[in-house]
């Protein structure tokens, strides 16, 4: 294990291989930062930003790693401090200004995030987002894939200290150091997460120490303020990593100068002695002095420099805020891409004519036929591999027959699964993880919500994340409160996410195909209670059969009623319909299949045709996904409704683990027949 960096004083600090002209350029980009964060300042004052948060005081910890690193090869998640850091990797002044000024052109986001959220797919830089923290188990992901692919490339991952007190940065750390993976860990330590000191943070007041049980984690530790010492520990870390050994951590001492944010006062929390010793470490006077001292440059020089950087700055922002705005007719382009929209009326589905097979069978063996046609497809979770298969075994062969380079356990961490998924997604490969069941997909809502849904939006289309999470849910098995859970409502709440929901085999497989060759992140949600149910069971498709999304399928044709359902509730459903047929009654039942997108157009006509609905689904009853289809049928074909459209769902309460409880709280046949019951004598 690599002992900490010794941090030296600047008239002991080593060239480490750098050249003058390497310091002066150095010197240019940090002072390029410091003079955008100055104008970004006035922008805001002025009423023509709304948002700063500078990097001040970071820039030679920053500038230093990226000439540590080859820019547009290795891979960058650089956090909303890396201003510096952008630069000297190749983002331009003019680039910063056009996303501070919101302006259509932004080549990051297209104006949809606020300044500070760096992207460039040219140059490896991911898009970025707020949530602090996230962004590590995504740099796990591009670098197990660089690793995969065998290539040499460094995925370079920052954050300040505050940020290494989220659970998500130990379990990124976890997982590349397990699997050696090339990620550098860059923490930029000034001592405050926004108002909170580091000791009321972090165990010691260092993550360098709290890190130390990491085996096979390199850690080095340096002075951020000196370029040159921040650079030598930098460089060592980067040549560990790349000689194939592991990841490395850097933990640069830097200083903040500037408050968090333009929305924070530090003179709140900090005071004045305090400040005026941070200003004495400025990173910037101590290179200039240090260029001075050594004969490397002349006052004169110097002072050229900042009137050269600060025409340039001007003349930057001057030509940004002459650019247009954006277009508010495009506000909702780039949330999806393609391949999922709703297809022409011209499908024709076929008879399947294989021998029959169970749901999750028909599972297997859609992911078996993918990942044979799809050599970056990868399939990871919980006890998914051989000899387990997974714990309803629809993972059963995988590794076995693909290798566990392909298939294999992923950690007991849901948000390591996801987020892990998403970094090998936006290296262009095919992720379909699993997770172990519903009730346990909590974790990883932040990486699902606020990155896997929005990474193409947020980043104006350049960043797909076509990510597919397999994820078992429902009642009817005894699970109790945690193993019975409907997810589908919250999920269908979230923008930029696919929702498949089959009722059988034959739908499963071809919608799992249908998602794992899409572009669009999906969740696919199987019915625990339906992988062996007989009724469930149907002969199988050929390996070339893909059930495109957004087509609801007539279950049962009928004239009086009509019933929206999908899921497990279909042959409940199905069960009620034939048994109001023997009273004379004509049920017609709908199966949505999808969710996103929604067959919105079969639903019409089947009201249009009953003028009588009930939506039936197993989530508990408020706001669950019935009340999104009641107001779109009360909005289109509320002149055609002879009656109030009805809800069957489940009691608002958890789903209990005795049958008697269960039952009594779960939606059923006979809950269906009174519902049609009461609708018919409206």
């Amino acid at each position: 294990m690599n002992e900490p960096h010794v941090m030296v004083a600047p008239e002991e600090l080593k060239l480490h291989g750098l050249r003058k002209s390497d310091l002066v350029q150095a010197y240019r980009w940090m002072l390029l930062a410091r003079l955008i964060d100055d104008k970004q300042l006035r922008l805001l004052k002025q009423g023509k930003s709304f948002f700063h948060i500078g990097g001040s005081g970071h820039e030679a910890a920053q500038v230093a790693a990226a000439m540590a690193l080859k820019p547009g090869h290795d891979w960058a998640f650089p956090y909303y401090r890396d201003e510096a850091f952008v630069l000297q990797w190749g983002v331009t002044p003019k680039d910063l200004f056009l996303a501070a000024l919101h302006r259509a052109e932004d080549p990051a986001t297209g104006a949809r995030q606020m300044p500070g959220h760096f992207s460039n797919k040219d140059l490896h830089i991911v898009s970025q987002s707020s949530p602090t923290g996230t962004q590590f188990l995504q740099a796990v992901g591009v670098a197990l894939a660089a690793k995969k692919e065998r290539t040499d490339e460094v995925v370079y991952v920052s954050s300040g200290e505050g940020t290494t007190s989220e659970g998500e940065f130990f379990e990124a750390v976890n997982w590349a150091a397990r699997e050696s993976l090339p990620v550098l860990f860059f923490i930029e330590d000034n001592k405050y997460a926004i108002s909170v000191p580091v000791e009321l943070q972090t165990a010691g007041g260092s993550v360098y120490e709290v890190t130390k049980g990491f085996s096979g984690l390199a850690r080095f530790e340096c002075n951020g303020v000196h370029v040159l010492d921040a650079y030598g520990a930098t460089k060592k870390a980067v040549e560990y990593i790349r000689s194939g050994k592991g990841p490395a951590l850097v933990v640069a001492h830097v200083v903040r100068l500037l408050p968090h944010s333009s929305s924070d006062d530090q003179r709140k929390y900090r005071d004045e002695k305090e400040l005026e010793s941070e200003k004495k470490r400025d990173p910037i006077l101590l290179l200039k002095q240090y260029l001075l001292d050594n004969e490397f440059l002349a006052e004169k020089e110097l002072e050229e420099i900042q009137n050269e950087g600060k025409q340039e700055i001007e003349e930057a922002a001057d030509w940004a805020e002459s650019r247009p705005l954006p277009n508010p007719e495009f506000v909702a382009e780039h949330l999806f891409g393609k391949a999922h929209a709703v297809p022409s009326e011209n499908f024709i589905e076929p008879e399947h004519s294989g021998d029959k097979i169970v749901f999750v069978d028909a599972i297997n063996h859609a992911l078996h036929e993918e990942m044979r046609r799809n050599e970056k497809m990868i399939v990871f979770g919980e006890d998914i591999a051989d000899r387990k298969g997974g714990v309803f075994t629809a993972t059963k062969g995988l590794s076995t027959s693909y290798g566990m380079e392909r298939a294999f356990n992923s950690p007991l961490a849901e948000a390591s699964i996801i987020g892990v998924a998403i970094g090998m997604a936006l290296k262009g490969w095919k992720p379909v993880p699993e997770i172990q069941f519903g009730d346990y997909i909590w974790p990883a809502f932040m990486q699902i919500r606020d990155e896997l849904a929005v990474v193409r939006y947020r980043s104006n289309g350049v960043w797909p994340c076509s990510v597919v999470i397999r994820v078992p849910v429902g009642g009817y098995i005894h699970g109790g409160i945690y193993h019975s859970q409907n997810i589908e409502a919250f999920f269908a709440h979230i923008p930029g996410l696919r929702i498949a929901f089959p009722s059988n085999a034959a739908d499963a497989k071809g919608l799992l195909k249908a998602a794992i060759r899409g572009d669009d992140p999906v969740i696919f949600m199987e019915h625990k209670g339906l992988y062996r149910q007989g009724y469930a069971a149907s002969p199988e498709s050929d390996e070339d059969y893909v059930l495109p999304f957004g087509i609801a399928a007539v279950r049962r044709e009928g004239t009086d009623v009509s019933i929206m359902t999908y899921g497990a509730m279909v042959q409940q459903s199905l069960e009620a319909a034939r048994t109001m047929e023997a009273q004379g009654i004509s049920i017609e039942v709908i199966d949505l299949r999808t969710l996103n997108p929604l067959d919105e157009e079969a639903i019409y006509r089947s009201v249009k045709k009953t003028n009588r609905v009930v939506v039936v689904h197993e989530d508990t009853l408020t706001a669950g996904f019935g009340a999104e289809l009641v107001a779109l049928i009360m909005k289109n074909c509320f002149e055609y409704l002879d009656a109030p459209v009805v809800r069957v769902a489940a009691l608002d309460v958890p789903v209990p683990y005795s049958p008697p409880l269960e039952d009594a709280m779960l939606p059923n046949k006979n809950k269906i027949l009174h519902a049609l019951n009461e609708l018919l004598t409206f």
